[in-house]
């Protein structure tokens, strides 16, 4: 266990940061392999792989409610010095991943075709996406129980061990894609289906890593079977932190999916360059959400142990080091983007789109930042009803003019990107406004008279 309720709050942010950055790094550079090789067989293979691939924002709407929760109640119970209650909570959490993992596999393997029949009108991506998902299903099973652990982890402050687990899995999946998918070696050739089956294999040794890490370490949480017995107070608590923040990723997935049915009509090229460039942005927002998750950790310990004024400062420097970071990807999407995506695909029109799709959305990258704050905050006290009502602010203002403009003659692509733009701004100022509030409300008055200092230099929402 770490105590983050004494000592400088911006060194505790970077120190946590980054080894989940360089984890987050490394996982990084297993995407961009996978999505060189799956870029080579072509726009539909590379279509497949991102319709498919959209799948894990529902499981991280699913996973996000156990990451979530998990975390937030065992810093809050460290902060408490309870270690009965923090291990309680970690085994009910082991014990919904296991249920929820196996629900997964079933959902997936019956109803992957309905899901890409839903958002495609082209056969072979269906196919190549069909082909992706088979293989790819238990990796998202087993994405439960890795994300119990880890969120427990991190909760009490441990974040080095599962960022070394984390860089040896994806080094297997980076060795294994290119060999499963060309055939290297083997002389069998898989194509698409062994991005899938790499990714499985991965995820699968990095379970058994971190069941054996909580098992045979002497940590503040532990593995008892005897404590995996269904107890509702816990559940329920986990559900009320859990759900809403699950809520949020789920609107993603609705998000994501209503951007690729309203791009139906531009054909597979404009589902590759968008799946494309979607999945450079988020590898490049990786550093700005290192230092989000480390947050609540920090923030989850102090508001546990009654020192609110750590808690406004906590945000105060995540946001801060966010949107720095953010302000700096904006620039280099807004001047080397080309640069970025040439090397995925032959394609020129994918590279085209792709490429529009960047210069354009990079504008909400710093809003986002103070949205990823914000989010951490809600965590760490435990209530994220906010931060699923500005994910479900920022859907609504995206959605309902984006189907207006595909009823349109001039319909273009351009159009939804500078939409999703505005979305984002409204969220980022939806996010800060109800952050403020929660402040009010949950920490006492003394505290919020020194809020004052952390909010007046945060003025990303007066530039939008």
């Amino acid at each position: 266990m770490k105590d983050l309720t004494q000592g400088s709050i911006p060194k505790h942010l970077i120190t946590m940061a980054i080894p989940m950055m360089i984890g987050m790094f490394i996982q990084t550079l297993y995407f961009l392999v996978d999505l060189y090789f799956v870029g080579q067989l072509g726009p539909a293979a590379l279509a497949g792989l991102s319709l498919a691939g959209n799948m894990m924002f529902f499981i991280f709407a699913l996973t996000q409610i156990l990451n979530v929760s998990t975390a937030a109640l065992i810093s809050q119970a460290v902060g408490a010095k309870d270690n009965t209650d923090a291990n309680l909570t970690f085994n009910q959490s082991m014990m919904i991943s296991t249920v929820l993992g196996s629900m997964v596999c079933l959902l997936g393997y019956f109803e992957a075709e309905s899901y890409l029949n839903l958002i495609s009108q082209d056969a072979e991506t269906i196919t190549m996406g069909l082909n992706y998902l088979h293989w790819f299903i238990p990796c998202m099973a087993l994405q439960f129980l890795m994300v119990s652990i880890s969120s427990a982890l991190r909760g009490t402050g441990i974040v080095k061990p599962t960022m070394f687990i984390q860089i040896s899995s994806t080094l297997i999946n980076m060795v294994l894609s290119p060999i499963l998918i060309t055939g290297w070696g083997s002389g069998h050739e898989m194509g698409i289906a062994g991005a899938g089956l790499g990714s499985s294999i991965s995820v699968l040794f990095a379970v058994l890593l971190l069941a054996f890490y909580v098992k045979s370490a002497d940590k503040y949480v532990s593995i008892e079977l005897s404590l995996w017995r269904a107890n509702k107070q816990r559940i329920k608590k986990l559900m009320a932190i859990g759900l809403p923040a699950g809520g949020e990723f789920f609107l993603m997935f609705v998000y994501m999916g209503s951007i690729y049915w309203l791009i139906q009509p531009f054909g597979a090229d404009a589902q590759a360059g968008f799946g494309l460039s979607s999945r450079i942005m988020q590898s490049l927002f990786l550093p700005s959400m290192a230092i989000a998750f480390a947050a609540p950790a920090i923030a989850g310990q102090n508001f546990g142990a009654q020192n609110y004024a750590r808690v406004k400062e906590t945000f105060k420097w995540s946001a801060i080091l966010t949107c720095s970071m953010m302000s700096l990807i904006t620039l280099l999407c807004l001047l080397e983007t080309p640069l970025l995506l040439q090397s995925f695909s032959e394609s020129e029109q994918v590279l085209l789109i792709g490429t529009v799709f960047l210069q354009i959305i990079c504008l909400n990258f710093i809003p986002s930042g103070l949205v990823f704050s914000c989010s951490g905050m809600f965590q760490a006290m435990g209530n994220t009803l906010p931060a699923l009502f500005s994910t479900a602010v920022r859907l609504i203002t995206f959605i309902v003019p984006a189907i207006w403009l595909s009823k349109q003659v001039d319909y273009k692509l351009e159009q939804l990107w500078y939409v999703s733009v505005f979305s984002v701004c409204i969220q980022a100022l939806v996010s800060f406004i109800l952050l403020r509030s929660e402040f009010k409300k949950r920490l006492p008055l003394s505290a919020v008279s020194n809020s004052e200092l952390l909010i007046e230099p945060i003025s990303v929402p007066r530039k939008f």
